[in-house]
């Protein structure tokens, strides 16, 4: 549904900060929690670690829907590998930081839940500006590797 709502964005909403970077900061996120090992997170080269800026500042450029695409792609591959690893022993295991403590079965709901609240963001902000929106996906569509 991300994805979806992505794609569906014209090109003068994806330009205004509250599209773009809402859409970046999920899947910076979404990045971030399906890293086994927190203190080891980085984002692939075109991103920066902005999100972790305790004064709120955004990243030193907008990012465009191209580079926003891929990052979503970065993150299906990682989270179908995490999905095809996740044994009782990887489910269980703690993901810890500063902040949080959780199972890592805890964490991936966690994410998901952060996901489908922004997904929903955006759906929200294309029913208001072009009346339009992505219907609703009830299944994944197949992962190409």
């Amino acid at each position: 549904m991300l994805e979806n709502a992505i794609t569906l964005c014209p090109d003068e909403l994806w330009n205004e900060e509250r599209f773009w970077y809402s859409s970046f900061h999920c899947l910076f996120w979404l990045d971030y929690y399906l890293t086994l090992e927190p203190n080891s997170f980085a984002p692939p080269e075109t991103f920066t670690l902005s999100e972790f800026d305790p004064s709120g500042a955004l990243p030193e450029r907008a990012y465009s829907k191209t580079e926003v695409l891929s990052y979503l792609q970065h993150n299906r591959q990682k989270c179908h590998t995490l999905m095809a690893s996740l044994s009782d022993e990887v489910a269980n295991q703690r993901w810890i930081n500063e902040y949080k403590n959780y199972s890592v079965f805890e964490i991936t709901l966690y994410n998901m839940r952060h996901v489908q609240h922004h997904a929903a963001q955006l759906n929200l902000l294309l029913r208001q500006e072009i009346n339009n929106a992505p219907n609703w996906v009830g299944q994944a569509k197949e992962f190409n590797r």
